[in-house]
């Protein structure tokens, strides 16, 4: 078993709750996070493009401690009305998604392009379909991401104000994973990739995070495997499928073969131990005594 898993202490005796019947699973809240690739520079230790991520802070209730993608809920604004949009059609990305409807569609991918705006400075639009903003660390920008990080200002006010459509084309979706029914705090979560815009750059802006770092996928899942860095599976998994690929432009253009079945966590009872697992991903398996600390059966 890998070193670096989050795996929080109050998870056993949710898990026993749950099999007893004594637990109401929460409804997953719908939430979307980046991948933000670049290539590296010539002669760089490691080849193959590098991704952006966050430590998220010790004090946060949700994997505090752990490093992370770009990414957050969805603002029910992101689906009140159609925002100016680029790229392939809506009814293309719900299809894609697996949602009902193109405003749920609208909704995801307007998150994972507000949120990687808020959380790393990373703006995914242009005036045009075949444009894209050049530097947002100015002071108006700024002034427009902590609106928008207080919710004080929707991303469509946003996109309108500065007369900017929402590039779709510029990401392309890879994973789906829900948190475990266990979990007090749920995300449907769809993961995305992305590659940096050229004249944009990250900034270590988000509140949530005291940490950013660039990182080749495979050193990040060395470094896992290894207890250097803390994370939970859906960034392991996703760490790992990133290694083949050799510049971000083939890592996004691999984007559309991979599967979006939504991995869901389960556990049962084996014997003595709980088990936990991810269907697909016998890696982040775990196996619970069913006796508590104090020495009795559960």
């Amino acid at each position: 078993m890998s070193q670096g898993q989050w795996y929080p202490p109050e998870w056993p005796d949710r898990i026993r709750a749950l099999a007893a019947g004594e637990l109401t699973a929460a409804t997953p809240r719908r939430a979307a996070t980046v991948m933000l690739l670049r290539d590296p520079a010539p002669r760089a230790a490691t080849p193959g493009p590098v991704v952006h991520m966050l430590r998220r802070r010790t004090s946060m209730a949700f994997a505090g401690g752990a490093y992370a993608y770009p990414g957050g809920g969805v603002d029910p604004r992101d689906d009140d009305r159609l925002i100016g949009w680029a790229g392939p059609s809506l009814e293309r990305w719900a299809a894609r998604l697996g949602v009902a409807t193109v405003t749920e569609a609208q909704a995801i991918v307007c998150a994972a392009v507000r949120e990687t705006f808020e959380e790393a400075g990373v703006l995914l639009a242009g005036e045009s379909a075949g444009t894209v903003v050049g530097d947002t660390t100015g002071a108006d920008w700024e002034a427009d991401r902590e609106a928008l990080v207080a919710r004080d200002l929707s991303f469509a006010e946003f996109l309108d104000r500065r007369g900017l459509l929402l590039r779709s084309d510029l990401l392309a979706a890879w994973a789906r994973w829900i948190t475990p029914e266990f979990e007090p705090r749920r995300y449907d979560t769809w993961f995305f990739v992305a590659a940096l815009p050229e004249g944009q750059r990250t900034r270590a802006v988000s509140t949530e995070a005291d940490r950013t770092v660039w990182i080749a996928p495979a050193e990040a899942a060395r470094r896992y495997d290894l207890g250097e860095l803390l994370m939970m599976p859906p960034t392991v998994s996703t760490l790992r499928a990133l290694t083949p690929y050799r510049t971000a432009a083939e890592a996004l253009g691999a984007a559309e073969v991979q599967d979006l079945t939504p991995v869901l966590a389960q556990a049962r009872l084996e014997g003595d131990e709980l088990v936990l697992s991810w269907p697909g991903h016998d890696e982040f398996t775990k196996h619970v005594p069913t006796v508590s600390e104090t020495g009795g059966a559960s």
